[in-house]
């Protein structure tokens, strides 16, 4: 689950012997919003002295670059190798990608000491209130190395369902609305069997 503190509280109460594993999505979203914090402070400055280095470069930002030879790859790495305060915090966020890998709570609690204590001396203000944000919830955090799962299933199937709601622009009812839901959510096989 997210990290809001009404689902925490409710989930606590109804099954307070339960494991709560807050969603990898969720911190990398958290990640991805202190680069572009960062990104746009620096953005401020720069332009201020006109200099458009970081003009229009947000979602390059946002990326992880599986294919490190491809188009894109080469042109963020241009823009990466500069020495930017936005190219630090962007190796933060992906240095934190390896904690997902371990499968030992140990050598995770290592590995996040040591990006914390990073972090933390990087006077990178966005970065270090993510790094609070994570110590908050730590515990929920590490139990994803326990129980390695994850509700990006959840979270795809809230996607669709906002894009249904969205498309139609209102339902005269909740009764056509979860009609809706239940056709295009449903998976139904809607190819005309043949008959014989």
């Amino acid at each position: 689950m997210d990290m809001w503190d009404a689902y925490l509280k409710a989930a606590r109460q109804v099954l307070p012997d339960a494991d709560i594993v807050h969603d990898r999505y969720h911190i990398s979203a958290h990640l991805n919003a202190a680069v572009d914090r960062v990104r746009k402070d620096e953005h401020k400055r720069l332009a201020s002295a006109g200099d458009d280095t970081l003009k229009g470069s947000k979602y390059q930002w946002m990326r992880t670059y599986e294919d490190k030879r491809s188009r894109e790859a080469v042109s963020f790495r241009k823009l990466h190798e500069l020495d930017l305060k936005t190219s630090r915090a962007w190796h933060y966020k992906e240095d934190f990608r390896h904690f997902w890998n371990y499968l030992y709570a140990g050598a995770a609690e290592r590995f996040y000491k040591g990006w914390r204590r990073a972090v933390m001396s990087s006077r990178l203000e966005p970065l270090k209130k993510v790094a609070k944000l994570i110590d908050t919830h730590w515990q929920e955090i590490l139990n994803y190395i326990k129980h390695r799962i994850t509700n990006a299933a959840s979270e795809g199937l809230n996607s669709r369902i906002q894009a249904i709601k969205s498309a139609a622009r209102g339902f005269r009812s909740f009764a056509n609305y979860r009609t809706r839901i239940l056709f295009h959510c449903g998976r139904l096989d809607l190819k005309p069997q043949p008959t014989h």
